[in-house]
């Protein structure tokens, strides 16, 4: 529906895009808010820079890796080091709260709304900050859960116990071999629960969270909704960014906000629904509570 029109980006001043912003969040009949990883780097969890090297200064000298995200994909010698690094960069994008509080004040912006959130994030950030887990669909999994890696069975595992073991127990990069996690089922090695192919477990949560997202929008797509883009590349568009320029030019009454700083952009076809605010997520948070 997209593929053959001209991108327009927003000309209105930063001043009239709060004004207006406020407005129409607070007339919505309901908020849907779509979340990628520009969420969470507004709230200072970063890749690369100091925050890699204070938690990853060993792995980038002796395996020359640069940022977490590579990090992720590097082809580390055994298990062993495998979970040593995955055990840190679970906890450190996981188990620890956000540095900044932008997550607490967009909770603050939408709490006493008809709100739902559609997320490509996998830190669990937004119930740390206390959104309803009912109304959260995290699409592409979560730091949090383990699964079978072949998989044979399609459940997930809270890992708390077994990286928090890993974390304290691992030396010269480096986990005890006992402390590699195994499937109870097939005893084959366990993976993160993330989407990186089709191994990928979409376990019953999963599907639950998937049902509550799809009937929240077939209750609201008519009715005066805003669609709230907060960081989303383009990696994976078809989850977020083009089902909300979708929805939004199928109903007259609805709205896109896109809030990027860099990648804030709509089709022509939706500019009369559409502000698109080149700006830092947190500050536009801040400023419109």
């Amino acid at each position: 529906m997209f593929s053959k029109i001209t991108i327009t980006k927003s000309t209105e001043n930063y001043s009239q895009q709060i004004e207006q912003i406020q407005k129409k969040l607070n007339n919505a009949d309901a908020v849907v808010i779509g979340a990628g990883a520009g969420l969470s780097t507004s709230a200072g969890l970063t890749y690369s820079g100091e925050r890699f090297y204070k938690h990853f200064s060993d792995f980038a000298e002796k395996y020359g890796i640069t940022d977490m995200y590579s990090g992720g994909f590097y082809p580390f010698p055994n298990q062993e080091t495998f979970w040593a690094w995955w055990s840190r960069h679970i906890y450190f994008n996981r188990y620890e709260k956000a540095p900044k509080p932008v997550y607490d004040n967009l909770l603050k912006l939408v709490k006493d709304k008809n709100y739902f959130v559609l997320t490509t994030n996998v830190d669990h950030q937004f119930q740390k900050a206390g959104f309803d887990k009912d109304r959260l669909f995290y699409t592409q999994g979560d730091y949090g859960l383990f699964q079978c890696s072949v998989p044979c069975h399609k459940q997930t595992y809270d890992n708390y116990d077994t990286v928090i073991a890993m974390i304290k127990q691992q030396r010269d990069m480096k986990v005890p071999s006992e402390l590699i996690p195994r499937c109870p089922v097939c005893g084959k090695p366990m993976a993160v629960n993330l989407r990186c192919d089709d191994t990928f477990v979409e376990d019953e949560g999963w599907h639950m969270a998937a049902e509550r997202y799809n009937s929240f929008i077939a209750e609201n797509k008519d009715k005066n909704i805003v669609y709230l883009e907060l960081g989303v590349g383009g990696n994976t568009p078809v989850i977020i960014k083009y089902p909300f320029w979708q929805l939004t030019a199928q109903n007259e009454n609805a709205f896109y906000i896109c809030v990027n700083f860099g990648e804030s952009y709509c089709p022509d076809v939706i500019t009369d629904q559409a502000i698109c605010v080149n700006a830092d997520i947190g500050k536009i948070i801040n400023d419109l509570k």
